[in-house]
């Protein structure tokens, strides 16, 4: 989406560590820069947050997965609006609330997937002999308003594997 990008912001908080470390070892070979953002307890100044982005001269913004950071979603997707800095997220709430673009598990099929595991429990399995299954559904959610506000063309060919483009 955007191949240019060399400076990207990842915001994090201590709850975010091990997603942090996957980031930075899946970035030794994409060669971006990161400045990591960690947000502290108990304050969680978002606003802070977005002035060191904006100060490290940022390009784009990832951010990580923690309930802090998914309960402020629609704070985190107006800051990056107002400081026109492109998002990327893991869960597709974040994009309904003005992110830009999501992609990670598709929270729908794993409910299935729970509710086959309740069921199978129910009928008398053992928890400790069903196995632990990762996601094998993903979607990708890219918000063309968002993307128009700040100024992106989303190539065609991304918008038609996108699962949902929010208009």
């Amino acid at each position: 989406m955007l191949p240019r990008v060399k400076r990207v912001a990842v915001l994090s908080d201590p709850l975010a560590a091990e997603q942090l470390r996957a980031v930075e070892a899946a970035n030794r070979s994409m060669g971006l820069k990161l400045q990591v953002i960690e947000l502290r307890n108990p304050s969680y100044d978002f606003e802070s947050a977005f002035r060191v982005a904006v100060r490290s001269q940022a390009e784009a913004l990832l951010v990580l997965t923690t309930p802090v950071i998914f309960r402020e979603r629609s704070k985190i997707a107006q800051l990056a609006l107002n400081n026109r800095l492109p998002t990327s997220f893991a869960h597709r709430e974040h994009v309904d609330a003005g992110g830009l673009m999501s992609y990670g598990p598709n929270f729908d099929d794993m409910w299935r997937l729970a509710a086959v595991y309740v069921a199978k429990i129910l009928k008398g399995a053992k928890p400790a002999d069903l196995p632990v299954e990762q996601p094998t559904k993903f979607e990708l959610v890219i918000n063309l308003k968002t993307a128009k506000a700040l100024g992106l063309t989303i190539p065609q060919s991304l918008l038609g594997r996108a699962d949902q483009v929010i208009q």
